[in-house]
């Protein structure tokens, strides 16, 4: 069985930074992706960013290219989302999800981690 463990969320100021890490466990296969989601009050889950096993293919939608990072250590079967300069819409619930493909896309995840909280305030 699947299991995604998120940890790194909290509070910052707009412009600061925060990385979150995704700890998983019981994935046997290489052929997988990793994708971070977040949901923020009252509006849908939406796509941010998506890595697969090998960390050559990646993915970010629009809104935080060029601010976050996805990196993946799998050594330690954590994934990570470094995220810097922070704005105040990007406050949200953040989730990572696993995908069982190696085609980093924006749809077709199976397995969802609890969450972690993200509040950028000044």
């Amino acid at each position: 069985q699947v299991k995604l463990v998120e940890s790194g969320g909290g509070l910052v100021q707009p412009g600061g930074s925060l990385r979150l890490s995704c700890a998983a466990s019981g994935i046997s296969s290489r052929d997988h992706t990793i994708g971070w989601f977040r949901q923020a009050p009252g509006k849908e889950r939406e796509f941010v960013a998506g890595i697969n096993w090998s960390g050559v293919s990646t993915y970010y939608v629009d809104a935080v290219k060029g601010r976050f990072t996805i990196s993946r250590d799998n050594a330690k079967a954590t994934m990570y989302l470094q995220m810097n300069s922070l704005k105040v819409e990007d406050t949200a619930v953040y989730y990572c999800a696993q995908r069982g493909s190696t085609v980093v896309a924006v749809t077709g995840y199976d397995y969802w981690g609890q969450g972690t909280q993200v509040t950028v305030s000044s």
